[in-house]
């Protein structure tokens, strides 16, 4: 129990599914539990192929529905909220103290209403197009993989944050865990990657540097979303 530990924090935080108890989280802990994010990828990833298994036989529309319904479930739109309030506070033309404000808002704007409508109507449409599960099992691994270089490369916009404390984890540990993407689908590993490197460039620069947990959720987000899309322009 004692070492898996950090995988049980991490399936704990980044999904809804039952762990068992694992006490007061230590400080440092959250750190080294973000190492095993990809490997929850993993966990998040099975769950949804098997709903695409079940989902087949019917509709391609309405079995794509369902998937990203659970998607969104077995996440407790943690990664999706993270991108409604990082639309709200990015895409605003504001000072940058007022986009750190609308950070720890929990309201939802405007802009949250638009990215989160296109975002989800792109990822049901990506999801309804592919042909085959695996693109749903690996996205979830590839986006969380990628994170985690993110984590270690940018500093913290709110140090009060959840998301500061996941920060400086092994990216190693994290890159065994993926390396059977990498095999895989090594163009949408790769793609989902320059997105995520990408968003997190542009984030920072709108946040006089450093990135904040809904940044992190977001960046998840884009990544599944560019690993399916490739998938689907690769005939997967």
């Amino acid at each position: 129990m004692k070492h898996l530990r950090p995988f049980w924090l991490a399936l704990g935080f980044l999904t809804t599914l039952p762990v068992p108890d694992v006490g007061e989280v230590r400080p440092g802990e959250m750190r080294a539990a973000s190492a095993y994010y990809p490997l929850v990828g993993w966990v998040v990833g099975a769950v949804l192929a098997l709903a695409a298994v079940a989902a087949s036989a019917l509709p391609d529309g309405l079995a794509a529905a369902l998937v990203l319904a659970v998607w969104l479930g077995i996440t407790g739109m943690l990664h999706f909220d993270g991108l409604l309030d990082s639309a709200d506070a990015l895409l605003a033309p504001v000072p940058l103290s007022e986009r750190l404000r609308i950070l720890g808002d929990v309201h939802h704007g405007t802009f949250a209403v638009g990215a989160g409508f296109v975002f989800l109507l792109l990822k049901w449409q990506a999801l309804a197009l592919l042909t085959a599960s695996l693109p749903v099992l690996l996205a979830p691994v590839a986006a969380r993989f990628w994170l985690l270089p993110v984590l270690n490369r940018f500093p913290s916009a709110r140090p009060e944050g959840l998301g500061a404390t996941a920060r400086q984890g092994r990216v190693g540990l994290g890159f065994a865990f993926a390396l059977p993407v990498v095999f895989l689908n090594p163009a949408a590993f790769l793609a989902t990657g320059v997105v995520v490197g990408l968003g997190a460039l542009w984030a920072s620069r709108r946040l006089g540097g450093g990135l904040s947990g809904d940044v992190y959720g977001a960046l998840i987000e884009l990544g599944e979303l560019a690993f399916l899309l490739v998938a689907v322009v690769s005939g997967m």
